[in-house]
């Protein structure tokens, strides 16, 4: 008997099973896995582009198209030439395009010449900057997707906030990464306060030696281990593998509340964690949240002493600050007003009036 190792590929056999929960699309990925599983093809390459320019087919020249399919979330394209085979799987306006050959510098020439020019480049703005987006995809897992978004500059916004909240902001702002202190940034206080404002800005301030990334589903991310580590390890070799990274948690009540050990289970303590535990040592990584709860009611693991880089509650202008930010005293109360009702009233939109019920008895007919 030979003591020879059988090739992989006869050592598991390969089988599609297809029944009426597969689509057209999940056909196509099936049928591009084939000649990689079996050997024929034992080179991949693969790309990810996050914004597909308009008109880009990402099908190389001379190349044969064998499955198309559209679902409807995305669509699948199976195509292949002498030597390869390409799978381009697009969804919504990005898509990850595959190349498989029998050696190489062959998949790498192809998926260069499927994606060369496909990626959109805008043209940037001064007040552009890039923010990353993580999220889970049911298909493809935990995902990090860019955007460039406007963000004003700190003078151009400064007079969005109340005198203390300014000059805690504005010290924010000028933080480099000998500053660093504490790696959790909480910014609580009522909605409409201008909380995400200050961050985009801060984004922008920060753009020279962090890189600020949005996670859309916090909730997730501390329930989900494996979803924690990719965000969390991030990159190590890459272009960006010393620069500090921001990771913003918006609207976080119940993860940092005071009840949030009993009602998160363990998410709480990874948070922290992350913050100033095992896992975050070695890892240049800071934590944004915001809230809408108030400080007495915020976990006091949260908000101990030495753990906040910055710990700012958010609140209205005063009456004096909000009529010179408005230029006019229509519309503003005597507690003053936030920046969101600032801007209902700019615009002409503010909160409707509740009619006078006293007077007469059509009243009822605008409740």
């Amino acid at each position: 008997m030979s003591d020879t190792p059988s090739p992989p590929q006869d050592a598991l056999p390969v089988r599609l099973n297809v029944d009426d929960s597969d689509s057209p699309s999940d056909v196509v990925d099936a049928l591009f896995l084939g000649r990689f599983a079996t050997g024929e093809q034992p080179y991949a390459h693969s790309s990810t582009i996050d914004r597909l320019r308009t008109g880009a087919t990402l099908i190389p020249s001379g190349a044969t198209v064998l499955r198309a399919a559209r679902d409807a979330d995305r669509s699948a394209t199976l195509a292949e030439g002498d030597g390869w085979t390409l799978l381009v799987s697009r969804w919504n306006r990005g898509a990850d395009v595959t190349v498989t050959a029998v050696d190489a510098e062959l998949a790498e020439r192809v998926l260069k010449e499927a994606t060369d020019g496909a990626q959109d480049e805008p043209e940037p703005q001064p007040e552009d900057v890039t923010m990353g987006f993580w999220y889970v995809s049911p298909r493809r897992g935990p995902h990090r997707t860019t955007r460039r978004i406007s963000a004003g500059t700190w003078p151009e916004i400064a007079r969005n906030y109340t005198a203390p909240v300014a000059g805690a902001l504005e010290r924010l702002m000028a933080v480099t990464p000998q500053d660093v202190a504490g790696r959790l940034l909480l910014l609580h206080g009522p909605p409409g306060t201008g909380k995400t404002s200050a961050l985009r800005t801060l984004a922008r301030s920060w753009r020279e030696w962090c890189q600020v990334d949005c996670v859309l589903d916090p909730e997730r991310l501390f329930n989900d281990v494996g979803y924690l580590m990719d965000i969390a390890i991030g990159e190590d070799d890459g272009p960006d593998g010393g620069r500090w990274r921001l990771l913003l948690l918006e609207d976080c009540d119940e993860l940092i509340r005071g009840e949030a050990r009993h009602a998160a289970g363990q998410a709480l303590s990874r948070l922290l964690n992350l913050t100033d535990g095992l896992l975050g040592q070695g890892r240049n990584v800071l934590v944004g949240v915001t809230t809408n709860e108030d400080l007495e009611r915020l976990h006091p693991a949260v908000v101990r002493p030495g753990r906040c880089l910055a710990r700012i509650e958010v609140g209205k202008l005063t009456r004096e600050e909000a009529v010179d930010w408005l230029g006019t005293e229509e519309g503003v109360g005597r507690e003053g007003a936030t920046l969101a009702e600032l801007y209902a009233l700019r615009r002409g939109t503010g909160p409707a009036a509740v009619p006078d019920q006293s007077r007469g008895t059509d009243a009822g007919l605008y409740l």
